[in-house]
C-alpha cells in the first residue's frame, strides 16, 4: 500500500492552512496514496512557544472545520486521513489530538497525545490536558495504523503499548525544530536523536514508523523562534530508512510499504517472542529507588 506524508509550512491565517492542507492531500491522492498523515496542529503556527489564553481560540470541536473540510476529500477521494487537531472537549479543557477518517469520511478513531512536553518554546502544560483514552490501534480499509502524536514519540512505552494492540504502522504527526541558538552546537545531534529513537521503535516492535513534521521559521512577537527542520521519514520494521524528505522545503511524499515485511523480520528477529513479561513489574513506577 501507499502512505502518504504531508510536509509542510504554516503560516498565520488557519483558513490557508486549512486549504493548502486539503490541496496537498488531494496532490498525495494523485500520487496514489491510501492513508495520508498531516503534521502536528497544521491549522496554525506552533502556538506553543508562549502562555497566552487569547490562543485558546484557535481550538476546534470535534467534528469542526478541518474535521468537516477532510472529511469530504476523505470520502470523495475514498483515502484514509489522520488529521491532528486541538480540540475544544469543553470550556477549559483542551486536548492535542488525532482523528482517524475513514474512506467514507467518518470518524474511526480519535486520539489524545498521552505525553505533554513543558520546554522553552514547547508550552504544551498550559494548553492541553494529557490524554485519557489510552493507546489505540485504528483499523482502516489498507492497514491498522497507531496513532501518536511528536513527544509521544521519545517514549518506548507508548510504542510498544500500540503495536501490542496490533498497530503495523506508527504515525507521529509532530512539530519539532532548532532553537537558534542551539542550532550550531547541537542541532545535528538533536535531529540524529529523532530519527534514532523513533527507527529505533520500529525495530523493537517489529512495525512500520511514520514521523511527519512541518517546516520554516516561526516566531512569535518579541521570541526568537523555532526553525522547523522537516526531515519527515517512513522506515521499515528494521529501521531502514526508505524514504525521507528534505529539512527546509514542503514536500508530499508518496512512500509504498509492503506489510508482508512485518511477518518476514519478526520472525528472524522475535523481539515480542522474547519478551520476559513476568519481569516488568516495575515498568510501572516513576523510578525503582525503594530500598531493597
Amino acid at each position: 500500500m501507499n502512505i502518504g506524508l504531508i510536509q509542510m509550512a504554516c503560516s498565520a491565517s488557519t483558513g490557508e492552512n486549512l486549504e493548502r492542507a486539503v490541496a496537498k492531500v488531494e496532490e498525495a491522492v494523485k500520487g496514489g496514496a491510501q492513508i495520508i498523515c498531516l503534521p502536528e496542529l497544521f491549522r496554525s503556527q506552533y502556538f506553543c512557544q508562549q502562555e497566552d489564553v487569547t490562543l485558546f481560540d484557535l481550538a476546534e470541536p470535534i467534528p469542526g472545520p478541518s474535521i468537516k473540510a477532510l472529511s469530504r476529500v476523505a470520502k470523495t477521494c475514498r483515502v484514509t486521513i489522520l488529521v491532528s487537531i486541538f480540540e475544544r472537549r469543553t470550556a477549559g479543557v483542551y486536548h492535542n489530538s488525532l482523528v482517524v477518517l475513514d474512506e467514507r469520511g467518518e470518524i474511526v478513531g480519535l486520539y489524545r497525545k498521552m505525553h505533554i512536553p513543558d520546554d522553552p518554546a514547547y508550552f504544551e502544560k498550559f494548553y492541553f490536558t494529557p490524554g485519557d483514552l489510552g493507546f489505540q490501534a485504528i483499523k482502516t480499509a489498507h492497514a491498522t495504523v497507531g496513532p501518536l502524536v511528536c513527544w509521544d514519540q521519545w517514549y518506548p512505552e507508548a510504542a510498544r503499548m500500540t503495536a501490542l494492540q496490533g498497530a503495523e504502522v506508527l504515525c507521529y504527526p509532530t512539530a519539532i525544530g532548532w532553537h537558534p541558538q542551539e542550532k550550531h552546537p547541537e542541532g545535528q545531534a538533536q535531529r540524529d536523536a529523532w530519527m534514532t529513537i523513533q527507527r529505533s521503535h520500529a525495530i523493537a516492535n517489529g512495525v512500520f514508523v511514520v514521523a511527519v513534521n512541518r517546516v520554516g521559521c516561526e516566531a512569535p512577537a518579541g521570541g526568537d523562534g523555532l526553525e522547523f527542520w522537516g526531515s519527515s521519514f517512513v522506515c521499515d520494521p528494521f529501521g531502514v530508512v526508505l524514504a525521507q524528505a528534505s529539512v527546509d522545503q514542503e514536500e508530499t511524499l508518496v512512500v509504498d510499504i509492503d506489510l508482508k515485511r512485518i511477518e518476514e523480520v519478526r520472525r528472524n528477529w522475535p523481539f515480542l517472542r522474547d519478551r520476559r513479561i513476568d519481569a516488568y513489574e516495575g515498568i510501572t513506577k516513576r523510578f525503582l529507588d525503594e530500598p531493597a
